[in-house]
C-alpha cells in the first residue's frame, strides 16, 4: 500500500494566520481518503479559511492499461492478458505478430487460402469406397467437427484465467499438455504444394505451347519444374510478416475458389462417363474392406486441414476489453467456412456423380479432368484451371511457411535478444523453401500417403483441441461441455489410431512405387 503522502500530500502551508495561533501538525490519514474528514479532526478558529482553501485532490491510481476507466483492475481479468502479451518483446520481432493490423477480413482471406486447397480435389475418391450415403454422411460430421474445434481453438486465443495471449499452436499445446508439437504437418503440406505446384506448372506449359510447339523445343524436365515453383515461392516469401501477405492470401483464396468451382462444373457438364458405377467398391476379405473404408475417411479428415495455423491468424489482429480478438476472427472464420463448404460440397458430389469410380486414385479430381476432357474442353479454360492451381498453391504456401519461419527467427531472438537482421530472415526463408524442393524430389510418392498422413494429422485438427478446452478452460464435471469434449477428444484419438493402421495396410497391400529421386 503507498505511504499516506502518496494519497494525500499535505498542502503547504499558504494561509497567512496570527502569529498567536499554532496549529497542530496534521494527524497522521488513516486509508481509505474518504474518511477524512478536516472539520471534525482539526477544530480551530482557521478552520473556514482551510477548508475554503484549494486542497490537492488525491492522485489517481496509474492505469495499467488505455481502457475504460469503469473498469476496475480487478473487475477485469482480460486487463492482465493484454499487459501481459505487451510485456513480451519479441512479439514485435517475430513475422506473425510484429504487425498487428489485421480484422476480419484478414481472417477471412487467411483462412480460406489454407482451408480449400489440392487436397480436397481426392474427396471423389473416398466416395468410391463409402459411396453416395455414407461418403456425404461422412463428410458432413467431418465439417461440422472441425468447424466446432476451430470454435475451440478461436476462444482459447485469449485466457483470462492465466493472462496469456497463446498466438501460436505450438504454444497453446504446451500450456495445456507441458510439451510442444513441430510443425511437422506445415513441412508436409509445403512440400506436397512444391510437388502440385511444380507438376501443374508442367502441365500449364504444355496446354499453353501447344503439343506441337513443345514437340520441337526441349521441355523441362519434372524436377526442373519443381525448381521453378520453388524458387517462385522463395520470392514470395521475402513478405515481412502474415500480415503483409492478406494480398497474397486473398488472391489464393479467390483462385481455390476458382478452379474448385471451375472443375466440378467442368466435370458435370461433360456428363457421366459411360460405364460408371455408384456401388461401393469391394475387393477383397472383409477385413480389407474395413482398412479401405478407414483409409477413406483418413482422405475426408486430410481434406480439412490448417487448424494449426488458426492461432497464428488470431494473432495479427489487436485485441482490447472491448472488442477482443476472437470477435472478428470468429466473424471471418464464418465467412470463410460458408465459402469453403460451397466449394468442398460440389467438388465432392459433382466429381463423384460424373467420374464415379473410375476417378483417379492419385490426383483425384485434377487429373479426372485432364484424362477423361483434355480434347473436348477448350484449351483455355483447361489453362485457366491449371494457373489457378499455380497461383493457389504460391499463396498457401506463404500461409503454411511462415509458422516455420517464426519458429526458426524466435530460436535466434530469444538467444540474442534482438530482431533478426534482414540477411538472416532471407537466408532462413530461401533455405527451407529450397529444403522443401529437396524433399519433394527425394520423396515424389508422398501423394500416395494421404488416408495415412490425414490419420497421422487428424488429432491436430479434431482431438487436442477438445483436450486443450478440458485442460485451460475446467468445464463442470459431467456438465454438457464436459461430456462433449471427452467424447470428440477420445473418439478423435480412437481414429486416429484406425486410420493410420488403415493407412499402413493399404500401402503395404496395394503397394506403392517407392521412386526415390524420380518424380514423374
Amino acid at each position: 500500500m503507498a505511504d499516506a503522502s502518496e494519497i494525500n500530500p499535505a498542502p503547504p502551508t499558504t494561509v497567512l494566520r496570527p502569529r498567536s495561533t499554532r496549529l497542530a501538525p496534521p494527524p497522521p490519514i488513516s486509508c481509505p481518503p474518504p474518511q477524512f474528514t478536516p472539520t471534525t479532526i482539526h477544530p480551530n478558529p482557521n478552520a473556514e479559511a482551510l477548508a475554503s482553501s484549494k486542497t490537492p485532490k488525491t492522485p489517481r491510481t496509474p492505469r495499467l492499461s488505455l481502457t475504460p476507466r469503469f473498469l476496475t483492475p480487478l473487475g477485469s481479468p482480460m486487463r492482465m492478458a493484454l499487459r501481459l502479451t505487451k510485456l513480451d518483446p519479441q512479439d514485435a520481432w517475430l513475422p506473425i505478430t510484429e504487425s498487428r493490423n489485421g480484422n476480419e477480413y484478414y481472417a477471412a482471406f487467411h483462412t480460406l487460402c489454407s482451408g480449400i486447397g489440392f487436397q480436397a480435389l481426392v474427396l471423389p475418391v473416398a466416395f468410391t469406397i463409402l459411396g453416395w450415403t455414407w461418403g456425404i454422411i461422412g463428410l458432413t460430421l467431418a465439417f461440422i467437427w472441425q468447424l466446432y474445434t476451430l470454435w475451440l481453438l478461436v476462444q482459447l486465443h485469449e485466457s483470462p484465467e492465466t493472462g496469456m495471449r497463446y498466438n501460436r499452436y505450438i504454444q497453446l499445446c504446451t500450456a495445456a499438455f507441458g510439451s510442444s508439437l513441430r510443425y511437422s504437418h506445415c513441412c508436409g503440406t509445403c512440400v506436397a504444394l512444391v510437388m502440385i505446384g511444380g507438376s501443374t506448372s508442367r502441365l500449364f506449359y504444355q496446354i499453353v505451347c501447344g503439343t506441337a510447339a513443345c514437340a520441337i523445343k526441349t521441355p523441362l524436365t519434372t524436377v526442373e519444374w519443381y525448381l521453378v515453383f520453388t524458387c517462385g515461392a522463395v520470392v514470395l516469401s521475402q513478405l515481412p510478416n502474415l500480415n503483409s501477405i492478406a494480398g497474397v492470401s486473398l488472391i489464393g483464396a479467390m483462385t481455390a475458389i476458382g478452379y474448385c468451382t471451375s472443375i466440378w462444373a467442368v466435370s458435370v457438364a461433360e456428363g457421366r462417363l459411360p460405364g460408371v458405377s455408384y456401388d461401393p467398391v469391394k475387393t477383397g476379405s472383409r477385413f480389407h474392406h474395413v482398412n479401405s473404408v478407414l483409409n477413406a475417411l483418413g482422405i475426408i479428415a486430410f481434406a480439412f486441414r490448417g487448424h494449426n495455423l488458426v492461432l497464428e491468424i488470431q494473432a495479427t489482429m489487436p485485441s482490447s476489453e472491448k472488442l477482443p480478438a476472437h470477435v472478428p476472427m470468429w466473424k471471418g472464420v464464418r465467412v470463410s467456412y460458408t465459402l469453403i463448404a460451397i466449394c468442398l460440397f460440389p467438388l465432392a458430389i459433382g466429381g463423384y456423380w460424373a467420374y464415379g469410380h473410375l476417378i483417379p486414385t492419385n490426383g483425384g479430381m485434377l487429373t479426372a479432368l485432364y484424362q477423361f476432357h483434355y480434347r473436348n474442353v477448350s484449351r483455355s479454360v483447361l489453362g485457366m484451371i491449371s494457373l489457378f492451381v499455380i497461383i493457389n498453391a504460391l499463396s498457401s504456401f506463404q500461409i503454411y511457411g511462415m509458422p516455420i519461419f517464426d519458429n526458426m527467427e524466435s530460436k535466434y531472438t530469444s538467444r540474442k535478444k534482438r530482431p533478426c537482421p534482414w540477411w538472416l530472415r532471407s537466408l532462413i526463408r530461401a533455405m527451407f523453401g529450397f529444403g522443401f524442393f529437396f524433399v519433394a524430389v527425394a520423396i515424389p510418392f508422398l501423394g500416395s500417403l494421404a488416408g495415412l498422413i490425414g490419420g497421422v494429422a487428424l488429432p491436430v485438427t479434431l482431438a487436442y483441441p477438445c483436450f486443450m478446452w478440458l485442460k485451460m478452460k475446467k468445464p463442470k464435471i459431467y456438465s454438457l461441455m464436459w461430456w462433449l469434449n471427452w467424447v470428440l477428444g477420445t473418439l478423435g484419438m480412437l481414429l486416429s489410431i484406425l486410420l493410420i493402421e488403415a493407412g499402413v495396410y493399404v500401402v503395404i497391400d496395394t503397394g506403392i512405387e517407392a521412386s526415390f529421386f524420380k518424380p514423374h
